[in-house]
């Protein structure tokens, strides 16, 4: 069932400054619409979230030098690591995407869900129309 264009609630988050943890949890319930009254756990969220200057990103601690990402080729010996501060430098949408990813659950919902999460790395998006909820 497909909801029509009434429904649908745009959040902006801003990620200047931003500690990545705290911001993932906001992105990751305003997404799924958890405080919302018409929450439904297997109802597809119609929600769209939209997260600028991604570049910008904050961390704690020693993460910057010390976290790392893996993902596997699927070949023997085909892991690769990248750390955090590589990966901001190469793309650092990925950094708050795959952690907005591990605070969702793991079901078949993921996927349309994550298709509602729009990351830029400047303050520039071309959502303009889209009006925000706060």
């Amino acid at each position: 069932m497909k909801n029509n264009d009434q429904n649908i609630k745009w959040y902006l988050f801003d990620a200047k400054g931003a500690i990545l943890g705290r911001l993932a949890t906001g992105v990751s319930e305003a997404l799924r619409g958890k405080k919302e009254v018409t929450f439904e756990r297997n109802i597809e969220p119609t929600n769209k979230v939209i997260v600028i200057n991604c570049q910008k990103i904050a961390v704690t601690g020693k993460k910057e030098e010390g976290k790392r990402y893996y993902h596997h080729s699927g070949f023997h010996g085909g892991i690769k690591e990248i750390g955090l501060k590589d990966q901001r430098a190469k793309d650092a949408t990925e950094i708050i995407k795959t952690a907005v990813k591990g605070m969702l659950p793991k079901n078949k919902l993921i996927t349309p869900t994550l298709k509602n999460l729009y990351l830029y790395n400047d303050d520039q998006h071309p959502h303009t129309t889209a009006k925000f909820v706060n």
